[in-house]
């Protein structure tokens, strides 16, 4: 029961953490808190997606089917 209160207060601190700096950045740059989330989601977004493309690149199997191929000539 304990732990459970305990990731409860947890989840609600981070919750309001994250509107916390929402809520600063939107103030600091003197833009509507929705733009400032939107934009962070896509900005979020958009690292994923390259990240992703970049581990699949160099992803161990496919490293080691290149270097057999090296060696195979």
């Amino acid at each position: 029961m304990l732990m459970l209160s305990l990731f409860r207060f947890a989840a609600v601190m981070i919750r309001w953490t994250l509107n916390l700096a929402t809520w600063l950045l939107a103030r600091s740059l003197n833009m509507p808190e929705p733009v400032v989330h939107d934009t962070g989601v896509f900005v979020f977004v958009q690292v994923q997606t390259i990240e992703n493309r970049v581990f699949r690149t160099l992803s161990p199997k496919r490293l080691v089917r290149q270097l057999r191929s090296l060696l195979h000539r």
